[in-house]
Formats: C-alpha cells, structure tokens, sequence
C-alpha cells in the first residue's frame, strides 16, 4: 500500500471511504431509524395527547388518527418507484426535507379556527412522506449490510426507532406540558366535603356574581373555595334540572366550543334520516356492547340522586387581546363517590372572562358520611404550547438533513434502475408484487402480519387519554408534563433495555428460539392497564413502573415481528417486498385503532383493557403457523 501524506490526500481518503461505504454503521443507524420514527410518532400518537388537551373527544381521536395509518398501509404502491427513480440516499433526503416542511405548517396551523382540519391535512402530507422515508430507509439498511449485521443491528434499529416514539410521547410532551404550564395560571385546588344534616343553601343565579376586573396578576377566581355538600339526597328532577341549566349556559356562553361543535353536528345528523349502515349495523352493534359490556347503570327507577355543589369559575382580569386562557377541572384524588358532572373543560377569552363559568360537583347518592375530595383546575395556552414544540420539530428535521447529506453510506448496489421503457417499468412495478404473494404460506404470513399488534394497536389509541382523563372519565387524571415523564424517562429506559436484548438474543441463538417468548412479552404486559384502570393509583411512581414493564415487553417482542419481516422479504426485491411488509404491519394498526376509541366510549377504560387482553389470543394463534427457518438471524460459522 503506498502512502501519500497531506491534507489533500486525507480529504480523498475520507470521501471514498464514504463512497466505498465504509462508513461504521453506528453513525448512521441510531439516527437514521431515530429520523424514521420521529414522524412516526408524532403523526400516530402525539396527535392523540395534542388533539386530547384540545378538547377532542376519544372517538373522534381514534378514528381519524387512524385513518392517518393509510399511507403505511398503501406504501407498497409506489415502493417500486424507490427501486426506480433515483438513490435510497436521494428518497432519505429529500424526504426529510418535506417532513420538516410539514412540521412547520402544523406549527403555524395550531392556532387558527379549524386548526383540527387543517393540521389533519398536514399531518396526512407527513404521513405520505414519512411512509416514503421509510421505504427508502429499509432499502439502504438492507443494501448497506450483510445478513448478520441485519440481524445484530435489528435490535439497535428498533430500539432507536422506539426511542424516537418514546421520545414523542417523553420529551415532546413535556416539553409542551412545561410550556404550558409556564403560559398558564397558578393551579387551583378545590376542597370538596359532604356533611351529614347540612343544609346547603340555595344556589344563586351566574348574572348575581359580581365581577370586578382586578389589578396585577391574571388569576383565576373561583367561588366558593370549598364545596360543601348535604349527604341528603334531592329529588331527580332539580339535580337533572340544575346540571342541564349549567350546561347550556357554558355553551351559551363560549366555555366550550369543541363541545358545542359536537352539539351541532349531532343535531345535523338528527335532522337527516341514517343511513342503511348506521341503522342496520352501528346502532345494533353499539345497543348490544353497551348493555353486555358496558359500565353498570345506575337504576334510574328512583326519585332522589345524590346531592350538588355549584362552583362558579371566572379571571380576575381580561387576557390580552387575541389570546385565549384554556382551563382543565377534575378530580385529582380523594373519595371516588365526588364526581364532576359538568365543567370539565373552558376557554376564557376577552370576551368572556368576565362572566362565571359554571362546575357541578355531585356525590354517591349512597354516601351518608362526612368525606372528601380534591379537585384542581389547571390552565395554560395549549396552542402555543404545541405550536412551539412543533417549530423545534421542524428545525431538528432540518438537522436530520444536514446531518445525513454527510454521514449516510453509499452502497454499491444502492443506484437507480429507471433505464427501461415506460412498459418494462410498469411490468416490473406489478411483478414485484406477484412474486410478494407467490411466497410460500403466504395466508399464514399475512396472518401474523395483521394480527401480532391487534392489541397493541388498540391501546395505542387510547393509553394516553386514559392518562389524562380526568377520574370522573375513568382516566388518571395526569398532567401534560406527567405523561411525558411516564413514558419519556422510566419508560424510555425500560424499552431501550428489552429492544436490545432482543436483537442480541435472536443474534445469538436465532429468531425461532426466541419467538415464544417474545410473543408472550409482547402481549402479557397490556395487563397492567387492567391493574391501572382497576386500582386508579394516584401516584406517578407506580404508574411509571407500569408503564415500563409494558415497554420492556414490547422492546423485546417487537424484534420478533421486525426480524420476520427481514425474513419475509429476503430475495431480488427486498426493498419492495419490506415495504409490503410494513404495509400490512400498518394495516394491522389501522383498523383496530379506528373502532377502539368507540369501543372505548361504550364500555369504559376497565372493560376497555379487559377487552384488550382477550385481544392478544389471535397473535398467539398466528404465531403458531408462520414459516421460519430455525438458524435464520444467528451469526453464520466461519470454517
């Protein structure tokens, strides 16, 4: 070998190493499958956590955030054209750009009337070019490494693609939680009490508070400071009465316009006749699951229902013009016989700030004791909290671009083929498909495909809801900030840990080994949302540790499902063939998660994650029938 000493030379080196892919993989697949699920995540579950704080219901939140699956689902329709047209390299690139410049129209979309339309729209663009980076991103993991360094480096891509989800859910989340909470006011605890004989005094009308802009500081002013609650039961009819009065006056009055769109879109359906399908199906389907699984009704046979309090809620002065002061109200601990039965949710703007919001708070008919709970309310500027953490977005996709334009490999094989006729391209386009579906016991690998996450991919939908719910909702009742942390820290650790140690097992001994276990890991842990949902524990601790054995369980049973697809795709098309793959991984995402969040709203949280349980038997029984070799993922012998 001669050596030539100089800068000069040193440069040349350096860029036909990069050329010759001689690039470690180290530096560029952490960051690489971290870029990939970064968009991932935020299109599939930020969404969820952003669209919750934002006053949408959980029904519309699983559907439409579903729906945002179908680019994954449709990708192996244009993964050919990877193939064809241009570098993986080219794709990963320009992709990345095209994300970041979908961040930034969320970011400024966040704020306007409509926003839940028009960020949808940008999320449906992020998705299509996410789903493209993928393709591209699968293509040079597998054209840039042999066999075994797919199978060693399997768990370091799916750990650092789940650290990017984790993240979403971790650091961005906090992120916006803390923003939030530095854009908000002070929280307010309200002390709840029921006395036995107490003689509550008639409750007087919102016109007679008397409100008087204050000096200093923007507050939040609520009257009175302690409820105090009769155990003595009150006719039916002046509670019914009472609580449809609040209601119709925090309408009237702009508290809450998520809810009133719903109103008026549930009055539009009303006024035209159902469709075939809603009669026929929906409406049998919700009847039957709601009086079979649903929550216990309360007999309504009676007269008397339990006892309210009224809070009145308003600010001490108005906000600044244009800007708006959003305020959560639930109960964060204490008797669960305390229930909140309106005013969960208000917007002050300068308009209204100066006219009282109304809270009822009702107790168990069947509490004949002195008891108590704690109620808080919590505020902050929720638009400009996500806007700002969606420009932070936008700006780390364009450090993704930077970076990569230098660090990625240029493989040999990794080059484009568009040098045949319009006819030959488009033959080779479908034929890649034909050769996908000629694979032997292709029924038992589409299987397994569709069905491993079925249950995972309903509580994706609502496990973040369900942490943020207030307790009257069946949820946690935690902070924005709390959920972050949750998931971002215990949570992150915990995934990092099971993602590895499943590639280097399946490395070790081969993924047939492993499969059983790492189906049961993957399944098993939803258990402790049943633990949750039952035992509603009230500290952050517990619930992180939760949270963490479910993360392990997936780190370790998710490189089952990524090693097969790897397997399933082995041949001339891989690239193409990967694709379809994680086109039928999407699909099995998508259609459960479009029904969970009804599902849901139907039999509430307990019933929900018991249904879950009984969902995870059809992975078992997909598992049983796939294809495997028994030696493929271990290192080969070199003799």
């Amino acid at each position: 070998m001669v050596r030539v000493n100089g800068p000069g030379f040193a440069v040349y080196t350096f860029m036909e190493q990069q050329k010759n892919n001689q690039k470690n993989a180290w530096a560029w697949i952490p960051s690489l499958y971290f870029a990939q699920g970064v968009p991932y995540v935020i299109v599939m579950f930020v969404t969820v956590v952003m669209y919750n704080r934002m006053g949408i219901s959980n029904t519309e939140i699983a559907l439409y955030t579903s729906w945002l699956y179908l680019p994954w689902v449709i990708k192996p329709l244009w993964s050919p054209l990877v193939d064809l047209l241009k570098t993986k390299r080219w794709w990963i690139l320009a992709m990345q750009l095209c994300i970041g410049a979908g961040m930034a129209g969320v970011a400024l979309t966040i704020p306007l009337p409509g926003f839940f339309q028009l960020t949808l729209a940008f999320f449906w663009l992020m998705a299509f070019n996410s789903a493209t980076h993928d393709i591209a991103a699968d293509g040079l993991y597998m054209l840039g490494l042999d066999k075994h360094q797919q199978a060693w480096f399997v768990g370091v891509r799916s750990t650092f693609y789940r650290i990017a989800m984790i993240s979403g859910q971790g650091a961005l989340v906090i992120l916006a939680g803390t923003i939030e909470s530095y854009t908000g006011l002070d929280d307010v605890d309200i002390q709840a009490r029921s006395y036995p004989g107490y003689v509550q005094t008639e409750a007087i009308h919102p016109d007679e508070v008397n409100i008087q802009p204050a000096k200093g500081t923007l507050e939040m002013v609520v009257l009175p400071e302690t409820v105090e609650i009769g155990t003595e039961n009150r006719l039916r009819s002046e509670v019914d009465s009472v609580v449809a009065f609040a209601r119709s006056w925090n309408l009237d009055h702009g508290f809450n316009p998520a809810l009133e769109q719903d109103l008026r879109r549930d009055s539009e359906e009303a006024d035209t006749e159902a469709g075939w399908f809603r009669r026929n199906v929906i409406r049998p389907a919700e009847a039957f699951i709601s009086s079979r699984f649903g929550p216990e009704d309360i007999p309504q046979d009676s007269e008397y229902t339990g006892n309210v309090g009224v809070l009145f809620i308003h600010l001490s002065s108005a906000p600044e013009p244009g800007e708006e002061v959003v305020l959560n109200f639930g109960r964060t601990r204490g008797d669960n016989s305390f229930s909140l039965v309106e005013g969960h949710y208000f917007r002050f703007t300068e308009e209204n700030w100066n006219v009282p919001a109304m809270a009822i708070i009702q107790i168990d008919s069947q509490l004949s004791f002195e008891s108590a709970a704690l109620f808080q309310i919590r505020s902050g500027n929720t638009p400009l909290a996500w806007s700002v953490t969606f420009f932070v977005l936008a700006a780390l996709f364009l450090l993704f671009f930077i970076y990569h334009r230098f660090m990625l490999p240029y493989p040999a094989a990794d080059k484009a083929v568009n040098t045949e006729s319009g006819k030959r391209m488009a033959h080779t386009f479908f034929h890649t498909f034909v050769l996908f579906f000629k694979k032997d016991r292709i029924i038992a690998i589409l299987a397994f495909l569709l069905l491993y996450r079925f249950a995972e991919a309903q509580i994706v939908r609502l496990a973040s809801p369900f942490l943020l719910d207030p307790m009257e909702a069946g949820g946690l009742a935690l902070t924005t900030g709390q959920v972050g942390w949750a998931y971002g820290t215990v949570g992150l650790i915990a995934l990092t840990l099971g993602g590895i140690l499943g590639g280097i097992m399946a490395a070790r001994h081969g993924l047939r080994f492993w499969l059983w276990p790492m189906v049961f890991a993957m399944n098993l842990p939803n258990l402790v949302y049943v633990y949750l949902s039952q035992s509603m524990p009230d500290s952050i601790f517990v619930i992180s540790g939760a949270i963490a054995m479910e993360q392990f369980g997936y780190g370790f049973g998710f490189t089952a499902y990524m090693l097969f697809m790897i397997y399933v795709s082995e041949g001339e098309h891989k690239t193409s063939h990967f694709a379809i793959t994680t086109g039928f991984m999407a699909l099995g995402m998508m259609i459960p998660g479009m029904f969970s969040g009804w599902i849901q709203e139907l039999i509430g949280y307990p019933n929900f994650f018991l249904w879950v349980m009984i969902a995870t038997i059809p992975a078992f029984i997909a598992a049983w029938f796939i294809p495997l070799d028994r030696d493929f993922g271990k290192k080969e012998d070199s003799t």
